[in-house]
């Protein structure tokens, strides 16, 4: 709707709201925490004025626990949280899996383990794009840069809840969240509910039970459920992207997800600018990972010798996805930036520049 487009300078977690209500979220459920806490207090005031509901819940656990019951019914339906909270939702988040029903989570990453602090950190990622709670199942997992990347994923977030029937994580941080920009809305995106009509519980009146459930006890039931799921699971490989930068002719190619990348991506054109041959990836979905972009692009740099450089904002999670990506062909060396501060691009040009000249030293050891 092009009479609908309008730009605001807002921050990330208020994207993430005008993002939800475009991409017609109905119920809300949540309870507070920061560096979130933006989120609920917008949607309190913009969601009941769309004729949707908002619910302060008494705990995290009562608000995912709320999600099974709006996403069963097939509602439009998301929360949002913090490191800790979203550490107390995991099991309802297990049966909306194993339960097949869409929801929205939104996780601004704090500092951790435990309490931690409120500063920013990508601590969550293992949490993320591993599971999380128990059980064999996966969360799609969506990861902004940008107040507008905020707006766009969750109406992304929304269709792939649909689509797949399973829970869709957006993980950001607290950078991304508290950090303000111009962000372009569109207004209310067109609805897809993938044939919600089928499954969804309202009512049985003129026609047969429906039964919605992640308990399955008779002999095979699971066993069949599960690689149903997994089937589910491969399927969702094709939504895998990522942002690429400079990578034709990268001999060093830096892969970091989130604000992080968006930094990086800073440091990497400035070497570029100096004439080192770096480039970048900035995976945009962490579930699936974009693992076949990374193993594709160790392949064709094979006979230069192309390496790779994980840098995070934690002790090292995403560098494992990374290593199995790449492992034919290649190798990724590791920075991580401890969570808690902020870097600049100038932290990260020191680690660049001493894995560039590392993977120089073992190209001309194998020569």
């Amino acid at each position: 709707m092009a009479d609908a487009v309008q730009k605001k300078f807002i921050k990330g977690n208020e994207a993430i709201v005008y993002g939800a209500l475009d991409a017609g979220c109905e119920c809300y459920f949540a309870y507070p925490i920061t560096p979130q806490n933006d989120i609920p207090e917008l949607m309190s005031a913009l969601l009941p004025e769309r004729g949707g509901s908002f619910v302060q819940a008494e705990s995290e656990v009562a608000s995912a626990n709320m999600l099974l019951g709006a996403a069963a019914c097939g509602a439009r339906s998301c929360t949002s949280s913090s490191s800790p909270g979203i550490s107390l939702m995991q099991e309802a988040i297990s049966y909306l899996a194993g339960s097949e029903l869409p929801t929205v989570i939104v996780n601004m990453n704090r500092g951790g383990p435990g309490l931690g602090n409120l500063g920013p950190s990508q601590g969550d990622y293992f949490q993320a794009v591993k599971g999380g709670g128990h059980g064999d199942y996966r969360t799609l997992v969506l990861a902004p840069a940008s107040g507008q990347e905020c707006y766009d994923m969750m109406i992304e977030a929304f269709d792939l809840a649909f689509k797949y029937r399973n829970p869709v994580l957006v993980l950001g941080d607290s950078t991304v969240g508290q950090m303000k920009e111009p962000v372009v809305m569109r207004g209310p995106a067109p609805r897809n509910d993938y044939g919600a009509e089928d499954w969804r519980l309202e009512g049985a009146r003129g026609r047969s039970p429906r039964l919605l459930k992640s308990l399955f006890l008779e002999d095979n039931s699971l066993g069949e459920h599960n690689r149903k799921l997994a089937e589910k699971y491969e399927a969702m490989q094709k939504e895998a992207r990522a942002e690429t930068f400079a990578t034709e002719d990268a001999e060093l190619v830096v892969v970091a997800f989130g604000v992080i990348g968006r930094i990086a991506k800073s440091a990497v054109r400035e070497l570029r600018a100096r004439g080192f041959k770096v480039g970048l990836v900035r995976p945009q979905t962490l579930y699936p990972f974009p693992s076949a972009l990374l193993a594709d692009l160790a392949r064709k740099g094979r006979d230069i010798g192309r390496h790779f450089l994980t840098i995070e904002h934690n002790c090292g999670q995403m560098v494992e996805d990374v290593r199995l990506a790449v492992r034919r062909d290649a190798d990724s060396a590791f920075f991580g930036y401890m969570p808690g501060d902020m870097p600049s691009s100038d932290d990260f040009i020191g680690p660049i520049l001493e894995a560039l000249e590392n993977r120089n030293e073992s190209k001309e050891h194998k020569e």
